[in-house]
């Protein structure tokens, strides 16, 4: 694996205008993430960044001198981070996230941290001093062997012990199964295993495009080829019956079950909308 390419650059502002349906803020503490997830759809950052590196293979920490304009976060909802993963390994020499989270502590606003990491555990002494926080982590399977061909962040294993030390010191959790991979992802196993102590589950489908398209469907032709053909009939012929079906037996079976969730199979329409 290539050497970690570090750089420290100048940023103004920590804080950036959403274009996600569910924040009006967005913080991004750096640019890239070692995390490397094979399916990771921020890989698009390159075309405006200027890395010809791998996508993993870089990171920027990003430096300002301005303290963040905490008066115009009132009121609003605060997503961390939606084109890197604020706790990526980095974080625990750099402490981006851990300072700009100290900034927040007395604003009235709503704030979402989304991660793979355990490091988050080090911040529980600022995260249970903020007014509103959740925090969502990425689990989309329980197989190790899996995960570890997909992404380089914190096991499966951790990723569970992380969400249930967050909920027993008061921090609301989301686990975000996301994103879904067709006839590999057993959701309700994830939802049995982890319900006592998750307050929302949110699922997204995954979706392929770009320069990883073809590295996710030559992965599941090499390792997962009695799916293939229907990866092709979904991401080829874009047949959206996997999805459809899905979505209903998700809502039925969380209904029953009185789980609380929310369905984000629908993401690139909400955005458009």
């Amino acid at each position: 694996m290539p050497e970690l390419i570090i750089k420290e650059i100048k940023t103004n502002d920590y804080v950036s205008k959403s274009k996600l349906p569910v924040s009006d803020f967005v913080i991004n503490p750096y640019v890239g993430c070692p995390h490397a997830c094979k399916y990771c759809y921020a890989s698009f950052m390159k075309r405006f960044t200027g890395h010809t590196e791998n996508w993993g293979d870089f990171i920027d920490i990003k430096n300002t001198d301005k303290k963040i304009k905490v008066q115009k976060l009132i009121g609003k909802n605060i997503f961390l981070s939606s084109v890197t993963d604020c706790y990526n390994q980095l974080e625990e020499k750099y402490q981006k996230t851990r300072s700009i989270l100290k900034q927040l502590i007395d604003v009235d606003c709503n704030i979402n941290i989304s991660t793979k990491s355990k490091l988050i555990i080090r911040d529980l002494d600022i995260l249970t001093k903020l007014k509103h926080v959740t925090v969502a982590m990425s689990i989309n399977t329980t197989d190790e062997n899996f995960k570890n061909d997909m992404d380089q962040a914190s096991s499966i294993k951790e990723r569970f012990e992380t969400l249930k030390i967050l909920h027993e010191n008061g921090i609301e959790t989301i686990l975000f199964m996301s994103p879904i991979f067709p006839y590999i992802t057993d959701w309700k196993n994830i939802i049995e295993v982890s319900k006592d102590y998750i307050d929302e589950y949110w699922f997204e489908n995954l979706n392929l495009r770009g320069a990883y398209k073809k590295t996710i469907l030559d992965y599941i032709k090499e390792n997962y080829p009695k799916y293939y053909k229907d990866y092709l009939k979904i991401y080829n012929q874009k047949d959206k019956t996997y999805w459809s079906q899905l979505a209903k037996e998700i809502e039925e079976y969380c209904q029953q079950n009185n789980i609380n969730f929310k369905n984000y199979f629908y993401h690139e329409q909400i955005v458009k909308k």
